[in-house]
């Protein structure tokens, strides 16, 4: 149906800007023509069509927005000197988001910084092959991404970070903008980076928020729920009232921006976690078979949906070993 409708749409638009060089007979006939395409335009299957357009782009500040299509949020900011991407999906989602940037600046891109190894957030990174002048993250996202990539014989589709760093974090100054990367410790893996665009007070905490959806707790990549708490924590004491956040996935009607109220909900909901999986195994010795029969955890009401059992997995993992 979309394809019918692109076709119709692409030859409204000929007749529209089509030169009136014509008879008077074939005048009258594309005029029709030319207000049956008005007519298509408002009508509900192209708003339907705009509607379910491959990716979308918000721009939270002149020179900053988000870009999603699938996978975790990708962050972008355009500056005098060049661009920077924070993660990058998927290839085909990452050539996407490239075509857009080329829309908006023929600047360089300067980084890609990943703000850690998971497949929805890198396996984009090999689109930038040739195109960026260097790839940052933490030392063990690099790790863990040249780990997986062995173990699943992907290493001609990677491009691996050339700057990583340890819990120092990164500061790179690039036209008006200041970039400062922290490292908190073990969360969502053992590799989570913070990347702070100081002059926007915009930050990407890439999956260290899971806005109202069920995390993916990565225990194999040295995820630490206790610690993921204390790393939320020190996120709200690093940053102000008026930090915009930008979570790495959201639950269906919730944002993947938000403030420090949805940092703290988060932080609540893993806390919620950890004393249930403490009262459930711990206390009450129950079995793990019998655990991950729970369809809720108390106090944490909106996160709710599939994926619970990633959660019930990682904290009785967490507990027992």
């Amino acid at each position: 149906m979309f394809q019918q409708l692109f076709y119709q749409l692409n030859k409204y638009r000929i007749l529209l800007y089509k030169p009136i060089h014509m008879q008077r007979s074939h005048f009258i006939r594309q005029v029709g023509l030319s207000v049956a395409a008005i007519s298509f335009l408002n009508h509900p299957l192209f708003a339907l069509l705009q509607k379910n357009q491959a990716w979308k782009i918000n721009m939270l500040t002149d020179t900053v927005g988000v870009f999603s299509e699938k996978g975790g949020t990708i962050l972008f900011l355009l500056t005098k000197k060049g661009v920077v991407v924070i993660d990058s999906q998927f290839a085909d989602a990452a050539a996407h988001l490239i075509d857009e940037i080329k829309k908006k600046t023929t600047l360089p891109f300067r980084y890609l910084i990943n703000t850690h190894h998971h497949g929805d957030h890198t396996s984009g990174n090999i689109a930038f092959k040739g195109l960026v002048k260097q790839v940052v993250a933490h030392e063990n996202s690099y790790a863990n991404q040249k780990a997986v990539a062995i173990k699943s014989n992907t290493v001609d589709k990677q491009l691996y970070p050339d700057r990583t760093f340890g819990d120092e974090g990164w500061n790179k100054k690039l036209g008006e903008e200041e970039i400062q990367t922290y490292y908190f410790g073990a969360g969502h893996t053992n590799g989570d980076s913070i990347i702070h665009l100081q002059n926007s007070n915009i930050v990407h905490m890439g999956d260290l928020v899971f806005n109202r959806r069920y995390p993916y707790i990565d225990k194999s990549a040295g995820a630490s729920i206790k610690n993921w708490i204390k790393v939320l924590h020190r996120t709200n004491q690093t940053f102000s009232e008026q930090t915009r956040f930008v979570f790495g996935h959201a639950g269906e009607g919730y944002d993947i921006t938000g403030n420090k109220a949805a940092i703290k909900a988060f932080q609540d909901y893993l806390e919620k976690l950890l004393e249930f999986g403490k009262k459930e195994i711990l206390q009450s010795g129950k079995s793990k078979q019998e655990f991950l029969k729970n369809t809720t955890i108390p106090g944490v009401t909106e996160w709710k949906g599939d994926g619970i059992e990633r959660s019930l997995n990682a904290v009785w993992e967490e507990l027992t070993s």
